[in-house]
């Protein structure tokens, strides 16, 4: 299941196994809509630069394009002969960006649903895709150990970023767009010059596979979540190694920085997210109250929310402030999602079932922290 909340903060979409995406209104917890059309488990949804419509990836081998106020579909993005990955909007809006299992990338008109571009070239599955900043490039990744840079006007490959030796994971620019980072299977990530694709710092460190990297937005830090269940924080710059964020119990699947980069969240399959300062790396909080991996998380644009995603099928809302106070809205939102099985990912064991929440250092049944969500969305 992923999670993200639209431009204004006002809505949050979220993608699940059970071949749909929902919108829920974030100031009340009420569902909006329920975009229903895929006929396979949607891997991701985002929003607009705008927050009027909604891109979606499927396992179906489609995206689609929604109307975020009506909930209706736009246009079927299809050609693809894999599950799609990822779906991303460029800033402005006018194209759509999606990854596949089928070795391609594809660009997409965001207004018409043509194709406008397939960005062919890897030899395994693509497992991400990302716009620069300005939208004028592509970075995709993918398992055959490389990631490579495209021009997005004419889909033409500019370079390929070897040197990583297992399969790359993800890949992001630099809000300025002359760096990427990328995260591998290979213990790693990595720091490249773009569009040179000149390799500048290796980031090493973790002692399991690199799940995800991610610039702050100022681009002067980034931070690696790891299947060794610690995240890092590194210099944007230089690749020196700031100290790990350490305090969880399973592997690290995400982590982003608020808007502003004062706080670092991150995800985990030990069943919480956690909150931490992102400069020197403390704890500041954790976000206990799932009752299986929290696969994702996120800030609000104001950095006030943190919404998180699980395999508990649900998301909840946290207050994101230093202290992570109980959220003001006290009614649970629910809504009925069924209950599809939990994709592996690499360096995780199986998901937890709906078993009863324990303790993982005690064994005892486990109980809910102070700063537990207030707002569940049943997924």
């Amino acid at each position: 299941m992923r999670v993200a909340f639209s431009p204004d903060g006002a809505r949050v979409v979220t993608a699940s196994h059970d071949k749909t995406a929902r919108l829920w209104d974030a100031a009340t917890g009420e569902a909006i809509a329920v975009l229903s059309g895929h006929g396979g488990r949607v891997a991701s949804a985002a929003f607009s630069p705008d927050g009027a419509r909604v891109a979606t990836a499927s396992h179906d081998t489609t995206a689609r394009l929604w109307d975020a106020a009506t909930g209706q579909t736009i246009a079927v993005l299809s050609g693809y002969d894999g599950p799609v990955a990822s779906a991303a909007f460029s800033v402005d809006g006018a194209r759509v960006l999606t990854a596949s299992e089928d070795k391609t990338a594809r660009l997409w008109d965001a207004a018409t649903g043509e194709t406008i571009a397939v960005l062919g070239g890897h030899d395994g599955p693509v497992y991400s895709a990302a716009f620069s900043r300005d939208s004028a490039r592509v970075l995709t990744a993918s398992e055959d150990k490389t990631a490579s840079l495209w021009d997005a006007a004419t889909g033409n490959e500019i370079v390929v970023l070897r040197g990583h030796d297992g399969a790359v994971l993800s890949g992001t620019f630099a809000p300025d767009g002359a760096h990427v980072v990328t995260a591998s299977e290979d213990k790693t990530a990595r720091i490249w010059v773009a569009p040179a694709g000149r390799e500048i710092a290796v980031l090493r460190g973790h002692d399991g596979e690199v799940l995800s990297a991610a610039f702050s937005r100022e681009g002067a830090r980034i931070v690696t979540t790891s299947a060794d269940k610690t995240a890092r924080l590194w210099d944007g710059a230089t690749g020196g190694a700031i100290p790990a964020l350490s305090g969880h119990d399973g592997p690290v699947r995400s982590a982003v920085f608020s808007a502003d980069g004062a706080r670092v969240v991150t995800a985990s399959d030990d069943w919480t997210a956690r909150l931490w300062d992102g400069a020197t790396g403390k704890a500041i909080a954790v976000l206990s109250g799932h009752d299986g991996w929290v696969v994702w998380a996120a800030f609000s644009p104001d950095g006030a929310r943190v919404v998180t995603a699980s395999s508990d099928w649900t998301a909840r809302f946290w207050d994101g402030g230093r202290r992570a106070r109980r959220s003001p809205f006290s009614a649970a939102m629910t809504a009925g999602y069924r209950a599809p099985p939990f994709p592996r990912m690499a360096g995780a064991s199986s998901p937890p079932r709906r078993t009863r929440r324990r303790g993982f250092a005690t064994g005892r049944r486990a109980k809910r922290s102070p700063s537990s969500a207030a707002m569940t969305v049943r997924s």
